[in-house]
């Protein structure tokens, strides 16, 4: 029974890789940025986030170009369209919207918001997550 326990628990990760690779393929196909956020203080996705996307144009001034919700595991995987002749190439910014997330737990956060500052040059697909607590944030380039 244990080897059939180990077993079980074997396959059970590989299909979780799996759906995650799925997910992200997918994403990266259609869409040219991602984002997720992990509460480290649960160990568990952050659900319904307001993130708003923003580019700096050449005046230094800042553009909103999205607002998007994270999904029920914390993720956001259809920013800035790939579409043919579009380069997104620039300096961008994501605003986390912690406060309300916080706030419907019964928190209180150190943090209005999470601001990540990154540029895209390429082609390439960005994943920029952010790790979360009341009193901390940590952000870091995925894939």
């Amino acid at each position: 029974m244990k080897a059939t326990i180990i077993k079980a628990a074997a396959l059970s990760g590989v299909l979780a890789m799996t759906a995650t690779a799925s997910y992200a393929a997918v994403d990266q196909e259609s869409y040219q940025l991602s984002s997720h956020i992990l509460d480290i203080s649960t160990g568990k996705p952050a659900p319904n986030v307001n993130v708003r996307l923003m580019m700096q144009d050449k005046t230094g001034s800042w553009k909103l170009l999205d607002t998007e919700k994270t999904d029920d595991k914390g993720r956001i995987g259809n920013f800035l369209p790939n579409e043919a002749g579009v380069d997104h190439k620039g300096t961008y910014k994501l605003i986390f919207e912690t406060t309300p997330y916080f706030r419907e737990q019964g928190l209180k956060s150190f943090y209005p918001y999470v601001e990540v500052n990154f540029n895209i040059e390429g082609k390439n697909h960005f994943h920029v997550p952010i790790t979360l607590s009341p009193y901390g944030y940590s952000t870091y380039r995925g894939s």
